[in-house]
């Protein structure tokens, strides 16, 4: 029966050509349409499985505890108190775009800790801390009075004073000096002039992690792009190139985070898309050059396979709206899957063409020899894909759904368009009998020294000069 209809069908298609090539041409025209018009994808991979799940409900009370999708901003500058000045312009910045920004958190900076700071270190650093300020009271004074470089002047004659009437020893004032001497030098250079009062009242270098400030965000992403934080990102560094960050706190801002990580991921595979698509048509092309042979076979089963790829990508939009990170593939599978039916198809009649130097008499006999088989394999393979559909895996479900509907599409392809083609296109025949001839004695060795042992009722008579190798069932021995 399978094989009647595939027969019949290739039939209508060889006799009436023509019209099957232009009705596949408006469909292919329209899924191109409708696909361009419709496309879309989805990269939240919460969405891929069921929300009911009693484990997918304690997943997401742990988000909601401690949030995933955040982007930590890191600004990196030559002080302390410039990077905390930088870091509490840009979120105070950043709070201002809620709509953009719904979280917008200072770890280090928050007013509890500003407030509270000397709570948390050892007491001896704390008594340490204290002894100086209480020293350094009367600079702090005349600095706090006047914060300008006049007040800074003032203090170092206070201090100079202090030491000519020994109420401070000489090399006191060697640390102050040598940091004041950098500043200056830094400014005549033409370099970022900075002066760390923490590191002057701390009498030591600045740790590396201290010149760094954190910002905790939480953005809101678009899903319907490859990058949903691509909008987010842009919106912070345009916030501190408005900010003018660099010229006048010597800051650097750096992003990082689960939603930098996963963008930048999306965009190495958007860089890799088209060197990897324009390879995959080479690999395809360059199989179907191996297997056929022959410039009219291959531009026909290049157009069946597109044909068909167009209509399936517009059949799994309107079937699911959006495809997703694992319903996508569903491109790769058809390629693969559908170019074999093609050249199940196509070998088969290259066989048929060099025993009738007739096309359309040639695709009959491959209707006849491979399209029952050819039915039954695209039904498998169908049925396979459709048996992943009842899955409460959300994106194993839609693959299967799309890439079961696009084996269908391959094969009524195969059938109906691809015979069509050939029927126009007119290939050459086939003066050369089918298959590797150099390599069938090596075959036929091979075969003869595996089958009697793979199953011993099986007699392999050698005839020189006959055709195929006839198997015999050997008669039991009573």
């Amino acid at each position: 029966m399978l094989t009647s209809a595939v027969l019949q069908t290739v039939g209508f298609c060889t006799r009436h050509p023509w019209p099957v090539i232009v009705i596949a041409a408006m469909l292919a025209i329209g899924s191109a349409l409708y696909t361009v018009t419709h496309f879309a994808i989805t990269t939240d991979t919460d969405q891929l499985l069921p929300q009911d799940l009693p484990w997918r409900q304690h997943e997401q009370a742990y988000r909601d505890a401690f949030p995933q999708d955040q982007i930590l901003v890191v600004v990196q500058g030559p002080t302390t108190e410039l990077v905390e000045m930088a870091a509490d312009r840009l979120a105070a910045e950043l709070r201002t775009r809620d709509g953009r920004f719904p979280s917008v958190r200072r770890p280090q900076g928050s007013e509890f800790l500003q407030r509270s700071a000397l709570l948390f270190p050892p007491v001896d650093q704390v008594t340490e801390t204290a002894g100086r300020l209480a020293a350094a009271k009367p600079v702090i004074e005349m600095l706090a009075g006047d914060p300008s470089l006049r007040g800074v002047m003032h203090a170092l004659t206070f201090g100079i004073g202090a030491v000519q009437a020994r109420r401070m020893p000489p090399d006191a004032l060697a640390g102050p000096m040598n940091m004041l001497s950098d500043t200056l030098d830094d400014l005549f250079a033409g370099r970022f002039p900075s002066f760390s009062w923490r590191v002057l009242m701390n009498g030591e270098p600045a740790a590396p992690d201290e010149p760094r400030g954190l910002i905790q965000i939480e953005p809101k992403l678009d899903f319907s792009a490859l990058e949903p934080g691509r909008a987010a990102i842009d919106a912070i560094r345009q916030a501190a190139d408005e900010l003018k960050l660099g010229p006048m706190f010597g800051a650097r801002v750096r992003l990082t985070g689960q939603v930098v990580i996963n963008d930048e991921q999306f965009v190495t595979l958007r860089k890799g898309m088209l060197p990897n698509l324009a390879g995959t048509v080479l690999a395809v092309l360059l199989i179907l050059w191996l297997a056929l042979r022959s410039a009219h076979t291959n531009l026909a089963v290049f157009v069946s396979l597109c044909v068909g790829f167009v209509v399936t990508a517009a059949a799994g939009l309107l079937m699911v709206g959006a495809f997703n990170l694992i319903s996508v593939a569903f491109g790769v599978l058809f390629i693969g899957l559908a170019a074999d039916f093609c050249i199940q198809f196509t070998v088969r009649y290259r066989s048929e063409r060099h025993e009738r130097d007739e096309v359309r008499a040639a695709l009959q006999g491959a209707a006849a020899r491979a399209g029952g088989p050819l039915a039954l394999a695209a039904a498998g393979t169908m049925f396979g894909f459709f048996s992943f559909v009842p899955t409460a895996y959300r994106g194993i479900a839609e693959l299967g759904l799309i890439a079961g509907f696009g084996m269908l599409a391959a094969f009524v392809s195969t059938i109906t368009l691809l015979p069509a083609l050939l029927t126009v296109l007119g290939p050459p025949g086939e003066p050369v009998r089918m298959g590797f001839v150099a390599l069938a004695p090596a075959d036929l060795k091979c075969f003869s020294f595996l089958a009697p042992r793979v199953c011993p009722l099986v007699n392999l008579p050698s005839i020189k000069g006959a055709g195929p190798t006839v198997l015999s069932p050997i008669p039991p021995k009573t």
